[in-house]
């Protein structure tokens, strides 16, 4: 089991789950992080610090996509353990729907 980022982290990019998690397992891209789902012991603490609500468990339903870009980026981005200043127009894209596609170009996680 694990935890993935979903789409209300693109563009954000808040990273005070990172200062929490125990091992190390989140990425960061140029608009987004990432969880690197086997590395992740699925502890839990990242997701309540998540100021955006874009860290989810994998027993959501519907989060397959999601966990394969997370997979598939935490293979490609470096590791981040240290907390970074969110983007600086976060606050304009929190919440914000469609972020996948404006931002990847893609509507399903798992093309991404």
């Amino acid at each position: 089991m694990a935890y993935a980022v979903t789409d209300n982290c693109i563009r954000c990019k808040y990273t005070d789950c990172v200062e929490v998690c125990p091992v190390d397992c989140f990425y960061v891209g140029e608009t987004m992080l990432v969880i690197n789902p086997d590395e992740c012991i699925d502890c839990g603490v990242c997701e309540p610090e998540c100021p955006a609500d874009a860290i989810k468990p994998d027993t959501e339903p519907g989060l397959e996509g999601w966990l394969a870009l997370n997979a598939k980026y935490a293979a490609l981005w470096p590791n981040i353990s240290e907390k970074l200043d969110p983007l600086s127009d976060a606050a304009e894209w929190d919440g914000r729907t469609g972020k996948l596609e404006t931002v990847f170009g893609v509507a399903d996680p798992a093309a991404a």
